[in-house]
């Protein structure tokens, strides 16, 4: 068995492209829309996988767009989180903060963090290797919202 890749579903494919590609560092691997069904299918993958990807090795990220969505989507209570390994906890949260990303869960431990994608999908970045020396404004920030 071998996972393939993590699906959602997302309202604003433009605001969607920007978290996942421009702020977080996704790249697109692949795509496909659908005149007829009315939809789109976006692959992504994280920088360090998009090779891998090429040959099956590494799982994906498919974001779903209905052009026609005929309801809210909601999120089940059995959908977790995406989890993101990170160069630098710091500099990616204090970029998204920049952005306008609320950081729901601040990397107070310099290891772990979580914010929200423009759907409300929880995202988990954890660092890469060893957690870095706690840092303010991180070590004093409250968790704010839900993660």
């Amino acid at each position: 068995m071998q996972f393939l890749h993590t699906m959602v579903r997302v309202t604003d494919l433009d605001a969607s492209l920007h978290f996942y590609c421009d702020l977080l560092g996704m790249v697109q691997t692949r795509r496909y829309d659908s005149d007829k069904g009315r939809f789109s299918l976006i692959y992504l993958a994280a920088p360090d996988d998009a090779e891998s990807v090429k040959n099956k090795q590494a799982p994906e990220l498919e974001l779903t767009y209905n052009w026609d969505p005929e309801e809210a989507y909601t999120i089940g209570r059995a959908f977790g989180h995406l989890a993101f390994r990170v160069e630098n906890i710091y500099s990616l949260c204090e970029q998204l903060q920049a952005n306008g990303v609320v950081i729901n869960r601040p990397p107070r431990d310099g290891h772990m963090a979580f914010v929200r994608s423009p759907d409300n999908i929880s995202i988990e970045l954890l660092q890469k290797g060893e957690a870095l020396p706690s840092a303010e404004p991180w070590a004093s920030m409250p968790n704010t919202g839900e993660w």
